[in-house]
């Protein structure tokens, strides 16, 4: 297929399978197709497996490889949806909660690597670099999934900005982490940017270029796009230089080696806060937050039927099975630590309410940035489990964490002085 058809292939039934929810279940919209898609996945699955003659299954089986979910996620939707995302998180907010954001964003992170690395390489045997690349792609909250569900959850708004503050910079930070373990796990089988980052010595070198580049790169940006935006007063141009920073900017990222994740976001902030305020009037204002809130409806929605077709490119195994049911405790644990740890450590310094800690930890949703990173993977035999591992902590964090979270929130207290 051409790639116009697999867009038109994708918006058509994004729309059916929206429709589909909002006329009979009734899920919050992103969940919604998650469960219509995979629903209808897992039917096609059945149906081949009583009617084989069908062939069915492995003509979508195809159609699904083909569409190269990997890279159309984190080369093409990722640098939109961060952006749109950062965009309409508030910078003010975000600075009063900076300190519990930076620590879950950095030391949450890294510990929570850890504890899926070595849980992981102690259930399934695979060696503890293979296990901890599976810690640092699974441990990060998903900014998509987050950011799309807080929209329905109606959180007290302190703990709203730390989850939200949180999944955007995590993100970029676990995606450098991952980079820097698969050069030390693989270095002749991967390569994210060109370079040999297998030595533990150009560990730090290559997360203080990625991290610190991008979010350079990012202010650089969005400073420039801003002083361009004061001296015009033309909202559908005003528009076009939003997404020409976000398209234009995650490419040059990736070419000069930076992240490209933390460039989006931190350009998004800036936009988001200072841009709205003195480089756009009112009417500018209305049209691009209403843009950047449609190009994040549309994609989620492609991003989250996607993630329920994925189905057809696992490797279903009895062991891979249980991988997967085992790693959703261990994933659960490691968010439980990486939340509870920086709060403890920031307890003598400022209050926290007594129910931060669980509502986090359950609201961390890990989302298809973590799928798509697994299928980034390099090919080997392990491939197909962390996969699988992959999907099904992805599938229930989605669809039970984020279904629940909002009655999680209910029942602990909805206390305005929350976190």
């Amino acid at each position: 297929m051409t790639l116009l058809q697999i867009a038109s292939l994708l918006i058509v039934l994004a729309g059916a399978f929206g429709a589909i929810n909002y006329l009979f279940l009734r899920l919050p919209a992103s969940i919604g197709i998650l469960v219509v898609a995979l629903l209808a996945s897992i039917a096609v699955l059945a149906l081949e497996w009583v009617w084989p003659a069908l062939n069915l299954a492995e003509t979508i089986r195809a159609a699904v490889l083909e569409i190269e979910f990997s890279e159309a996620l984190l080369e093409g939707m990722l640098g939109l949806l961060l952006f749109a995302g950062a965009l309409h998180v508030n910078l003010s907010d975000l600075k009063r909660e900076w300190a519990p954001v930076l620590l879950m964003a950095t030391l949450g992170v890294g510990l929570s690597t850890a504890i899926v690395g070595f849980g992981f390489s102690w259930i399934t045997g695979l060696p503890l670099l293979t296990a901890l690349v599976f810690g640092a792609l699974i441990s990060p909250t998903d900014p998509v999934a987050v950011l799309g569900v807080l929209r329905e959850a109606h959180l007290p708004k302190s703990l709203e900005t730390k989850i939200a503050g949180e999944s955007l910079f995590n993100d970029g930070v676990g995606y450098v982490v991952f980079l820097v373990l698969i050069g030390l796990a693989f270095p002749a089988g991967h390569d994210a940017h060109g370079g040999d980052h297998g030595a533990v010595t150009g560990a730090l070198l290559l997360f203080v270029q990625e991290a610190g580049g991008g979010a350079l790169l990012g202010v650089i940006l969005g400073w420039l796009t801003f002083r361009i935006m004061r001296r015009i007063n033309d909202y559908s141009l005003e528009v076009l230089l939003t997404l020409g920073l976000a398209f234009g900017g995650y490419e040059l990222a990736v070419a000069l080696h930076v992240s490209a994740p933390i460039m989006a976001v931190c350009a998004g902030l800036l936009i988001g806060d200072i841009g709205t305020r003195e480089g756009m009037s009112a009417e500018t204002r209305t049209y691009v937050e209403h843009f950047w809130k449609l190009i994040d409806e549309i994609l989620n929605a492609v991003l989250f039927l996607l993630i329920g077709v994925e189905v057809f490119a696992l490797t279903f195994s009895t062991d891979h099975v249980t991988a997967a049911a085992l790693s959703i405790p261990l994933a659960l644990l490691a968010r439980f630590a990486a939340v509870a740890v920086p709060i403890t450590l920031l307890r003598p310094f400022r209050g926290f309410a007594q129910g931060v800690t669980p509502i986090m930890t359950w609201g961390g949703l890990k989302g298809g940035i973590s799928v798509a990173l697994a299928l980034s993977l390099p090919e080997g035999d392990w491939k197909p489990l962390i996969l699988m591992a992959t999907y099904g902590v992805v599938i229930f964090s989605i669809i039970i964490q984020g279904l629940t979270i909002a009655p999680l929130a209910g029942k602990l207290g909805r206390e305005p002085d929350l976190l």
